[in-house]
């Protein structure tokens, strides 16, 4: 039985930036500070949420240095280290064990794909290089590569390859991965609005967006499902869904850099290609914001 990194909610990061499109480090330790006081589990830097696919490679192992030393060991640092180049996924997964992250996100090679043969190589590389656990990201809406069932109980056996973000929106497959890889293989839920489901399977969490925003809301659906207190759990999770869809209006992270605006958390904006939400979006936003008293 392999330890999971963490149980519970780990957040999905933003990266603040400055009105010049620079990383705003300072704010950055303001928001790692607000998730570590609100509970939340783990911090996973350099995601899809922290805006990674346009950071500079020196960008990104500052992010990771950044992140590890303000976090100081009070939580797991997770950090992204995919790439569609397998060598440069290796040597960036090499770089971020040597910054004393506690764990790496890896997502399916996007763009060029590859086949399930394909990705058992080059997951296998990528472990082979490093001493630490590595969650497997599955994302096909964004990579057009889909790790089925089997590939993953073919991954699970490699020491090192210890869980999956699954963001594939699939219960039925999250269900078969349960069942052929059991406790070698912890499944977080990549998907805010199927936490309690994903649980259900045996789930051990979230890896979260909503987060940013709710750390010990987000925190809380999880330990209360975790404490055999199910229908708060669901209850929970259904009181915030209307916010949770809210936050996925636009492609992720710009509605949640959005709310975090207007929540006064002052993050910036994403990076082009990616733009802030049109006025009429932002109106929709804000309503919902206001009705979970987040915003005067």
């Amino acid at each position: 039985m392999k330890k999971p990194l963490f149980t519970g909610a780990g957040v999905a990061i933003v990266t603040p930036m400055n009105p010049d499109g620079s990383i705003n480090y300072p704010k950055l330790g303001e928001l790692i500070d607000f998730q570590v006081d609100g509970g939340t589990d783990a911090i996973i830097t350099c995601g899809t949420t922290g805006e990674s696919a346009t950071m500079t490679h020196e960008e990104h192992v500052e992010v990771i240095r950044y992140t590890v030393e303000r976090v100081g060991g009070r939580i797991p640092v997770i950090a992204g280290t995919g790439s569609n180049d397998t060598d440069y996924a290796v040597k960036l997964s090499v770089e971020a064990e040597k910054l004393g992250v506690d764990g790496l996100l890896v997502v399916t090679p996007y763009y060029n794909k590859t086949s399930q043969r394909g990705l058992v190589r080059h997951f296998t590389s990528i472990a082979d290089s490093v001493n630490i656990p590595i969650i497997l990201y599955n994302i096909p809406s964004r990579t057009g590569v889909t790790i089925k069932p089997e590939t993953f109980a073919e991954l699970c056996k490699h020491p090192n390859i210890v869980a999956d973000k699954e963001a594939s929106g699939n219960i039925s497959a999250v269900a078969q991965i349960k069942a052929l890889c059991g406790d070698e293989l912890a499944v977080y839920s990549g998907n805010d609005d199927q936490i309690v489901p994903m649980l259900s399977l045996g789930g051990s969490g979230v890896i979260s967006v909503l987060s940013n925003i709710l750390p010990r809301q987000t925190h809380d659906i999880c330990q209360l499902f975790f404490e055999g207190k199910t229908a708060e759990s669901a209850k929970l999770q259904l009181e915030l869904l209307d916010l949770i869809n809210a936050l996925f209006m636009d492609v992720n992270p710009i509605p949640v850099k959005d709310a975090m605006n207007l929540m006064g958390m002052e993050v910036g904006e994403c990076r082009m290609p990616l733009l802030t939400m049109d006025d009429k979006q932002k109106q929709a936003l804000a309503a919902v914001l206001k009705k979970h008293g987040l915003t005067a």
